[in-house]
């Protein structure tokens, strides 16, 4: 399963490394994708919940564009 999300707020490798780790924390995600330009992150995993995901996204403080 795949989901994927355009965030705000992405404008380096640290940040880049904040979503990866703060959604790998989550229950079902195996792997997360995330290109600095155009802030796009793709999440891959088992069962997993797009508001879940969101909601985590935004706690790390890179909201849905």
């Amino acid at each position: 399963m795949e989901e994927r999300f355009r965030v705000k707020n992405v404008k380096c490798g640290g940040c880049a490394a904040a979503i990866e780790t703060g959604l790998k924390t989550l229950p079902g995600v195996h792997s997360v994708q995330v290109v600095i330009e155009g802030g796009e992150v793709t999440v891959q995993g088992d069962d997993l919940q797009r508001a879940t995901l969101a909601a985590k996204l935004g706690e790390l403080g890179y909201p849905e564009a």
